[in-house]
C-alpha cells in the first residue's frame, strides 16, 4: 500500500490512510465563512418551517488544493489524474430539505469549485455510497467520498456532493436506502450550492451530469429521474453515469447475500444496516430477536446509529447471515412478504424511464458487494423504455477498485462533453 492509497478497512468502502489524511490535512484550509467550526449534528442549524427547501443557511470554508496538490493526492490513490486542470476550493453547506415524512430538517453538502474554468459552470452531481459514521460524509473532508468531487471539480465544473439525511451535520438517523429522502436531499443540495456557489461568483449552468458510488450509484440514477422530470425549475442533468449501484435490491442484492456473489462481511454489514434504518421508517419487526441472533440483537441498532465508525461495527457484527438471522427472517429476506415486499417495491424501480441524456454505466464482475447483475438488470430495463446504455466493466477489480477506474473515466468523459 503507498503512502497516499486509500484504505480498504476489512472489505472495500473506506477512509483515506493515515498518511493520505495528513496530504488533505495540509492543503491550506481556509477559515470559515459563515460559522468558526464544523457544527456537530447535535447542534446543527434547525430549518425553520418558512423555509424553503433548498435554503442555504450556512456555509464553511473546508480545504483548498493547488492543482498539484490535487494531482498527488488523486494520482497518489490510483485514480486517473489525466483530467485535472486546475486547483479547487472546497465547502461545507448546511440547508433546509425534509425528513422522509415531509417535515422541515437540515442536512449538509460538500461544495468543490475549480479555480479556473470561468464564471459560468456546469454541475457534476456526485452521490457517494454506503457510509454509516455521520463523519465520513463527502463534507466532513478526508474520505474517500470526496475524491470523486476533487476530481471532477479540478476538470473546471463545479461539484455538489450531498452527505444525505443525518450524515455530516445534519440530525437525526440516516434513513438508508430510502431513495424518496435521499432524492429530495439531494435535489435540495443542488439549489444550496447554486446559491452558495454565486456567492463566490460562479454561476451554475442548467447543466448537470449526475452520478454516484454504489448507494449514490442508485440515488444518481433516481435523481436525473426526478430532474428530467422538472423536480427543479433550473436544473437539468446533461448526462448520467452511475457507478455500481445496487438497482435491484429484491432481484439481484439480496439473492446475492445467500447464493455467495457477495463477501460474508459485506452482506452482514449492507443487511444489519439496511433492516434497522428500514424499521423506523416502515416497521418490519417490534423486537430486533425477532430478526436477529443473539448476542447481536441487543447491539445491532445501536451499532447503526451513525456514530460508530465502520471499524468499530465490524467487529462487533455476526461473522456471516447465517450467524446474524434468525430462521424465519433468513426465510422472509430470500421471500419477501408483507411490509418487506413493500420496501423493496418503494426502492427498486430508480432505472424504470427513460433517459434523453448519454448513459454510461460502471460496473465489474470481480465486485463482491454490489454484484455485476444490477447493472445487468438496470441496462435490461432501461432497453425496455428504448434507451442503449453503455456498460463499461472494469473485469476484474473490487468494489472500491471500480469506483476509482470509474472517476477518472468519467472525469474525461465530461471533459469530451462540454
Amino acid at each position: 500500500m503507498t503512502s497516499h492509497e486509500i484504505r480498504s478497512p476489512a472489505r472495500g468502502r473506506a477512509t483515506l490512510t493515515a498518511v493520505a489524511a495528513a496530504v488533505l490535512a495540509t492543503v491550506c484550509a481556509a477559515p470559515a465563512l459563515a460559522s468558526s467550526a464544523a457544527p456537530r449534528a447535535e447542534h446543527a442549524q434547525t430549518a425553520r418551517a418558512d423555509d424553503a427547501r433548498g435554503t442555504l443557511l450556512s456555509v464553511t470554508a473546508v480545504q483548498q488544493a493547488s492543482k498539484e496538490k490535487v494531482v498527488e493526492v488523486i494520482a497518489g490513490n490510483k485514480v486517473d489524474a489525466s483530467a485535472v486542470r486546475y486547483g479547487i476550493s472546497s465547502y461545507r453547506l448546511t440547508y433546509a430539505t425534509i425528513t422522509p415524512t415531509g417535515k422541515p430538517t437540515t442536512a449538509s453538502a460538500l461544495l468543490v469549485l475549480p479555480d479556473g474554468g470561468g464564471k459560468r459552470l456546469a454541475t457534476v452531481a456526485e452521490h457517494h455510497g454506503t457510509t454509516v459514521y455521520r463523519g465520513d460524509a463527502p463534507s466532513m473532508g478526508d474520505s474517500y467520498s470526496s475524491m470523486g468531487a476533487w476530481l471532477y471539480a479540478s476538470g473546471g465544473r463545479a461539484v455538489v456532493a450531498p452527505d444525505y439525511l443525518g450524515l455530516g451535520t445534519g440530525p437525526g438517523n440516516h434513513p438508508y436506502v430510502d431513495t424518496k429522502s435521499s432524492v429530495s436531499a439531494s435535489i435540495d443540495a443542488l439549489r444550496a450550492g447554486r446559491t452558495a456557489a454565486a456567492e463566490h461568483g460562479r454561476t451554475l449552468t442548467r447543466d448537470v451530469h449526475v452520478t454516484g458510488f454504489s448507494q449514490g450509484g442508485q440515488v444518481s440514477v433516481a435523481v436525473a429521474r426526478e430532474l428530467s422530470r422538472g423536480a427543479d425549475r433550473h436544473f437539468r442533468p446533461r448526462s448520467l453515469a452511475p457507478i455500481a449501484g445496487p438497482y435491484d435490491i429484491a432481484g439481484q442484492e439480496l439473492p446475492a447475500i445467500f447464493d455467495g456473489r457477495i463477501d460474508d462481511t459485506s452482506a452482514v454489514y449492507y443487511l444489519s444496516y439496511f433492516l434497522t434504518a428500514q424499521n423506523k421508517l416502515h416497521p418490519l419487526y417490534k423486537d430486533p430477536r425477532e430478526v436477529f441472533r443473539q448476542p447481536y440483537a441487543s447491539t445491532v441498532e445501536t451499532l447503526f446509529d451513525n456514530d460508530h465508525t465502520e471499524t468499530e461495527i465490524l467487529k462487533d457484527l455476526a461473522p456471516n447471515v447465517k450467524a446474524l438471522l434468525t430462521d424465519e427472517w433468513s426465510r422472509h429476506i430470500q421471500h419477501p412478504t408483507g411490509t418487506l415486499a413493500k420496501v423493496l417495491e418503494l426502492n427498486d424501480g430508480a432505472c424504470d424511464w427513460a433517459p434523453k441524456v448519454p448513459v454510461r454505466l460502471h460496473a465489474s464482475t470481480g465486485d463482491r458487494d454490489v454484484p455485476i447483475g444490477n447493472t445487468t438488470s438496470c441496462v435490461k430495463t432501461l432497453a425496455e423504455h428504448g434507451v442503449r446504455a453503455k456498460v463499461i466493466n472494469h473485469g476484474d477489480s473490487d468494489h472500491l477498485a471500480t469506483y476509482k477506474k470509474a472517476i477518472g473515466h468519467n472525469a474525461n468523459w465530461y471533459a469530451r462533453l462540454r
